[in-house]
């Protein structure tokens, strides 16, 4: 496997702050790599240092002659005047050392179309000009001018940001259908786990590896965190929750053979599940009364009076936690607004229960203190709160969405829009709702701050109601999932984000491409199916032989290395163990290897 980027000792620092501290690591041909971390920590700066854009101050940065990368990055500029189609074929025109690409070139090959449709180009037009975009179509362009080209690494910052959720899974399937190495940072769950072979995290300037995406990053720190010292409990039981929810819902994907899963599972067997949903309605009901939001025979329509939904007779319950999903465009937005009471409705009346306090997080930060700092602008709002069945201060909630009592001191001036929409967050909390209203909740969030807030909505009683791209998210706080299919109505979904896209397939009539990963996205020819199954069967009945194999190997390795330290002073029979011992873990790192090979066809 050749290595095409190589980073030696090398650091890297902002200020004072170090971001990457005397970090060495690699990216080889064919690697998925995805990189989390908390915002601010260096994620960014490590794939600007990567692939060239930043120099490091210090240590070694090589890469393969005549590699062939593309980097999309939240930085990106893109030339004023041009269109889409000039910025989306730029680079393929670059690949092929011509002047341009013919759009009769292009309009033929099913792969750049593909892209075009898949990523959502193809509504803009390719005749549009960039200069009038918004910044999140504008990032969409940028990402297709990338995915068209054929390439040895691709480098993307948080490419599902303004992509819903069709978008999210047509990408996550282009990119493993893809033969080049990708490097990735995002914050989305489901994403990460599907597309990543392996894993970074960069924590306090250095980058921890782990084997496979999200799920087993999550195992990893578990286990890790049985040793971890006492004052990292709210992180520790935080990863023991989150894999407790993993291994208790549909089988999580994971490259982790059976016998590390049972580990897995002894480690969570006492976790309670993340909430008592009928203990919380039965107090939701108290906090809230009867009626909650209701409307009635509600139409709304965008300001051009381009209907999205008609007739809509919609009563939110005491304590239920709806996931809101549906194509950008097709109304989610504005039906979050009419549960705010914001604005006038076309059609029909809203009607709101005496003891409601909504909580709105919005897409727009407009509505913070700039002349404040970050404390003041928590306690602005309150001081102390009930979250639960604990009072915290504003200190402490603001500490639990990520702002250190250091951070606590900055002007709000001077935040990060992330930093900003974790304020916007906090701010909305401490003012104690009883409804929460949550337009894309996880935009610009860490995946440590996402699990803060599950873990805090996890003890609320109230009726809350989310719009997010983020499927993960849905699935996790969330009990029903309802869709605008723009026809005008608001479907429930009982199979939930699954559902949704099997039903967008078939109203794109299967040209959206949607299927659930590895799965074909349409029927296989019925001769070949008796086939699949026995090699199926087959593949199965090794694996489990392999895992069996690679228990006994553990064992005996134990064993050898016991034997070791018994014969310390006895050299030749240390030479003798020490062979032994060195073709024991040949044999297990091979039975390991044909496994996750066997596990990826399985």
């Amino acid at each position: 496997m050749s290595n095409l980027i190589n980073l030696e000792q090398v650091n890297k620092s902002f200020g004072i702050a170090p971001l990457l501290n005397d970090v060495s690591l690699g990216v080889h041909a064919g690697e998925r790599i995805g990189v989390v971390g908390l915002n601010g920590g260096g994620k960014t700066t490590l794939l600007e240092v990567l692939t060239g854009l930043e120099e490091p101050d210090s240590g070694r940065v090589s890469r393969m002659s005549g590699l062939r990368i593309a980097v999309v990055t939240q930085r990106g500029v893109l030339p004023e005047g041009s269109t889409v189609g000039d910025v989306v074929l730029a680079g393929l025109a670059e690949d092929q050392m011509t002047d341009g690409v013919a759009e009769h070139e292009w309009a033929s090959n099913t792969r750049i179309r593909s892209v075009v449709e898949g990523i959502g180009i193809a509504d803009l037009g390719m005749d549009a000009l960039v200069g009038n975009l918004s910044g999140g179509e504008r990032r969409r362009v940028a990402l297709a001018a990338a995915l068209v080209r054929e390439l040895d690494l691709l480098v993307l910052d948080e490419p599902t940001n303004h992509l819903d959720v069709e978008g999210v899974q047509w990408l996550a399937e282009h990119l493993l259908s893809r033969r080049s190495a990708l490097v990735v940072v995002t914050h989305d769950r489901w994403f990460l786990d599907t597309v990543a072979t392996r894993t970074w995290e960069v924590v306090g300037g250095k980058v921890e590896t782990y084997e496979g995406g999200y799920n087993d990053w999550i195992f990893a720190r578990a286990e890790r965190s049985r040793q971890a010292d006492v004052n990292e409990a709210r992180r520790q039981n935080l990863a023991r929750k989150e894999l407790a929810w993993l291994r208790r819902g549909p089988q999580a994907r994971t490259s982790k053979p059976r016998y590390r899963v049972e580990a897995a599972e002894a480690l969570i067997a006492n976790v309670p599940a993340p909430r008592d949903t009928v203990q919380l309605a039965s107090f939701a009901r108290k906090r809230l009364g009867r009626v909650v939001i209701e409307l009635e025979d509600v139409t709304l329509s965008t300001p051009d009076d381009r209907e999205l939904v008609r007739d809509l007779t919609w009563r939110l319950a005491p304590g239920e936690r709806v996931g809101l999903v549906g194509v950008n465009g097709s109304g989610k937005t504005t039906l979050l607004r009419a549960l705010a009471g914001d604005g006038e409705l076309k059609s029909g009346k809203r009607i709101q229960g005496q003891t409601i306090r909504i909580g709105w997080l919005r897409q727009e930060l407009d509505d913070l203190p700039v002349g404040m700092r970050v404390l003041e602008a928590v306690q602005d709002v309150a001081q102390r709160i009930m979250l639960g069945d604990k009072e915290i201060s504003a200190g402490q909630l603001a500490e639990r969405l990520g702002f250190t009592p250091a951070k606590q001191r900055t002007p709000v001036g001077d935040l990060s829009g992330g930093e900003r929409r974790r304020l916007q967050l906090t701010r909305i909390l401490m003012s104690e709702p009883n409804v929460l209203l949550l337009d894309e909740p996880t935009n610009d969030l860490d995946i440590d701050t996402l699990q803060q807030l599950e873990d805090m909505l996890d003890g609320w009683a109230g009726t809350l109601v989310v719009i997010s791209h983020d499927r993960y998210l849905i699935e996790r706080i969330c009990d029903s999932t309802w869709a605008l299919f723009g026809d005008g109505k608001l479907t429930n979904l009982p199979g939930g984000i699954e559902e949704y896209l099997k039903k967008r397939a078939v109203l794109m009539g299967g040209k959206a491409g949607i299927s659930a990963p590895g799965k074909p996205t349409s029927g296989a020819a019925t001769n070949s199916a008796s086939s699949d199954s026995a090699n199926y069967r087959a593949a199965r009945k090794e694996l489990a032989k392999l895992e069996r194999a690679v228990q006994k190997l553990d064992e005996r390795e134990r064993k050898l290395h016991a034997a070791l330290a018994e014969a310390a002073t006895t050299p030749d029979k240390l030479i003798a163990l020490g062979t032994e011992l060195k073709q024991v873990q040949a044999e297990k790192e091979a039975a390991e290897e044909r496994w996750l090979e066997l596990a990826d066809d399985a």
